[in-house]
């Protein structure tokens, strides 16, 4: 899921650097969203690897 928020942002800092701006805007969002997707999903997974040691 991190590759593809990086993609996504590959894909942005292209499109904003040649004047698209509609396309570098929804690639950021989308970057951003599967970013924080990627966290949540970070925290949720070594809290249950420390509960389950635990």
């Amino acid at each position: 899921m991190l590759y593809w928020a990086l993609v996504f942002l590959v894909v942005a800092l292209v499109a904003g650097a040649l004047g698209f701006g509609g396309i570098a805007s929804t690639s950021v969002g989308i970057a951003q969203i599967l970013f924080f997707v990627f966290l949540v999903l970070l925290v949720v997974s070594l809290l249950a690897h420390f509960f389950r040691r635990a």
